[in-house]
C-alpha cells in the first residue's frame, strides 16, 4: 500500500473539507460594486449591510474601500473618480484598473436590488467567518493549553457571539403614522386596564405611584452607601417581581453567591431573622414560614447568575439564551454594575471601561424590553457633607451612569449616620431621576433582620397575624 494511500474515511473527510472553497458570490459582489458606481444614492442601503472585509475577492475589496473614502468626503463616485482614488492609492493595477472597473458597471443586473445582493455578501461572509472560528475552536479543543473544556467553551460561546454583534442591525427610521398607531394602540391599553401600573410593579405602593412601576426597557440604577441595604431592596424588586409575573426574572449577582440570595429571599418571605437562617437554627414557629416561603418561590421562573467579573458580551449571550429556553423576561437585575469587566481592558480608564458597561446595560433593557435594574456604588465624599443623601453627581464614575439611566434611585437610611434619629427602621428610596415621570423620595419600612423593605402599611406577605 502506498504511503500517501487514505485508509481511515475520517481521514479523507478531513482533505476534502481542506480542498472546499469557502462560501462566497462573486456576481453579489460585483452587482453591488458595479451598482454603487451607477447609482451613488445606492450607498446608504448599502452602507449598514455590508464592509470591505465582508468582501471574499481582494480587489473587490479595495474597490469597496475607495468607494466609502470618497463618500465620507462626500465625493461622487463612478468609474472615473473611482479609478482616480485608486491610482492615487497606488493599487490600480491590483483591481484590474480602469477596463475591470468599466466593466463592474456595465454588467450590473439591477441597481434597484442592490441592498439584497449586499445581503447576500453578509451572508457569505458570516459562513466564512464560522468557518474560521470553527476552526479555531477545533484547534483548541485538540490543543488545549492548560485550560479545561469549560473556559474553552465560554471562548468559544465569546467569539460566535462576536459574529452575532457584528451582523447589520435590524431597525431605521420609522414614519410618524407607524408610530401614532402604536402610541394610540399603548394608550387604548392602558385606559382599559385596571391598574394604574403600567410596568412591573415594585410591590411598594408609593414607589408604584411615583414610578407607575418599572417600565420596559428601562435601565433603573439603585445606588447607596455601604450597610444603606442596596442588594435588600434591590432582592425585594426581583422577589415581587417573581410572584407576580409567570416570565423569567434574571438575576446576575457579581458579589454574593446565589445560594446567599436565595437565603435572603426566605428570610425575607418568610420573616424569618436571617442569622437563624443563615445558621440553620431555627426555632419550632419558623419551620412553617420557611415551608410557606419555599412554596411561593418553587418551580417561578427565577435565575441566578452568580459568575464573577462577568462581561458585557456574556451577560448578553447568557440571557439570550435563557430568553430561548425559558420565554420572555420580565426583569433582569445586576449586582453590582462597577464589578462587571471589559474583555481585554488592562484598567488604565475605568471611566472609559464603565461608560461602556453602562450603555450596554441599557442596550440589554431594549434588546429584551423589559426593565433592567443594576446597583451602583457612590463616592465617599458624600460621607464629608452634612446632608448625606446622596445625589446623582455622587455616583462613582457618574457621567454616563447618569447619562444612560432612566431611572435613578438611592437607598438612604437616616440610621446609618445617626443611630438615635427619630427615623429608626424607616428607608427613604430618593429617585433622582425619571426620564418620563418626577423625582422626589417615598418612604419604606426597613426590617434588617428579614433582609425586608415594606409598604409602612402592614407588608403583603406577613405570616404573622399579630404583626
Amino acid at each position: 500500500m502506498a504511503m500517501n494511500e487514505i485508509t481511515n474515511p475520517e481521514q479523507l473527510d478531513l482533505q476534502t473539507a481542506a480542498l472546499k472553497v469557502p462560501p462566497h458570490s462573486i456576481e453579489a459582489e460585483q452587482a453591488v460594486l458595479g451598482g454603487l458606481m451607477l447609482d451613488n444614492n445606492a450607498w446608504e442601503r448599502v452602507l449598514d449591510q455590508v464592509s470591505d472585509g465582508d468582501f471574499y475577492r481582494h480587489d473587490h475589496r479595495l474597490i469597496f474601500r475607495a468607494v466609502h473614502k470618497l463618500a465620507d468626503a462626500n465625493q461622487p463616485f463612478d468609474v472615473v473618480t473611482l479609478h482616480e482614488q485608486l491610482d492615487k492609492e497606488g493599487l490600480s493595477t491590483q483591481v484590474g484598473g480602469l477596463a475591470y472597473l468599466a466593466e463592474l458597471a456595465k454588467n450590473t443586473p439591477s441597481v434597484a436590488n442592490i441592498k439584497a445582493y449586499a445581503a447576500i455578501i453578509r451572508e457569505r461572509a458570516t459562513l466564512r467567518q464560522l468557518i474560521s472560528i470553527s476552526t479555531d475552536i477545533a484547534d483548541n479543543a485538540f490543543n488545549p493549553q492548560g485550560r479545561n473544556a469549560e473556559e474553552i467553551l465560554d471562548d468559544a460561546e465569546r467569539q460566535i457571539f462576536q459574529i452575532a454583534e457584528a451582523r447589520p442591525k435590524t431597525g431605521g427610521p420609522v414614519g410618524v403614522n407607524e408610530l401614532l398607531t402604536m402610541a394610540i394602540d399603548r394608550i387604548d391599553t392602558l385606559f382599559n386596564s385596571d391598574s394604574d401600573i403600567t410596568g412591573v410593579s415594585t410591590g411598594f405602593t408609593d414607589l408604584d405611584e411615583k414610578t407607575s412601576g418599572l417600565q420596559a426597557a428601562d435601565l433603573i440604577i439603585v445606588a447607596g452607601r455601604p450597610s444603606m441595604g442596596k442588594t435588600t431592596f434591590a432582592m425585594n424588586l426581583v422577589e415581587n417581581a417573581v410572584l407576580r409575573t409567570d416570565k423569567a426574572v434574571l438575576v446576575f449577582s457579581l458579589e454574593m453567591p446565589g445560594e446567599s440570595l436565595i437565603m435572603r429571599m426566605l428570610s425575607s418571605l418568610g420573616r424569618i431573622d436571617q442569622t437563624k437562617v443563615r445558621s440553620g437554627q431555627l426555632d419550632d414557629d419558623d419551620w412553617p414560614r420557611l415551608t410557606s416561603a419555599v412554596n411561593l418561590l418553587n418551580d417561578r421562573k427565577l435565575f441566578i447568575d452568580d459568575t464573577a467579573g462577568i462581561s458585557p458580551s456574556e451577560m448578553r449571550a447568557r440571557t439570550r439564551r435563557l430568553a430561548r429556553e425559558h420565554g420572555e423576561i420580565a426583569m433582569i437585575m445586576v449586582d453590582y454594575l462597577q464589578l462587571m469587566q471589559i474583555p481585554g481592558s488592562a484598567g488604565d480608564n475605568r471611566t472609559n471601561e464603565i461608560s461602556e458597561i453602562s450603555r450596554s446595560l441599557k442596550a440589554l433593557a431594549k434588546e429584551f424590553n423589559c426593565p433592567v435594574i443594576a446597583l451602583s456604588q457612590l463616592n465617599r465624599s458624600l460621607e464629608q457633607r452634612p446632608n448625606k443623601r446622596p445625589v446623582n453627581s455622587d455616583l462613582r464614575e457618574s457621567g454616563a451612569i447618569e447619562q444612560d439611566a432612566d431611572v435613578i434611585m438611592f437607598v438612604y437610611r437616616d440610621e446609618v449616620y445617626h443611630p438615635e434619629t427619630e427615623h429608626k427602621g424607616v428607608a427613604e428610596i430618593i429617585i433622582g431621576k425619571q426620564r418620563n415621570g418626577p423625582i422626589g423620595f417615598v418612604r419604606l419600612a426597613f426590617i434588617g433582620k428579614y433582609t425586608r423593605f415594606e409598604n409602612l402599611a402592614p407588608g403583603m406577605y406577613n405570616f404573622d397575624d399579630d404583626e
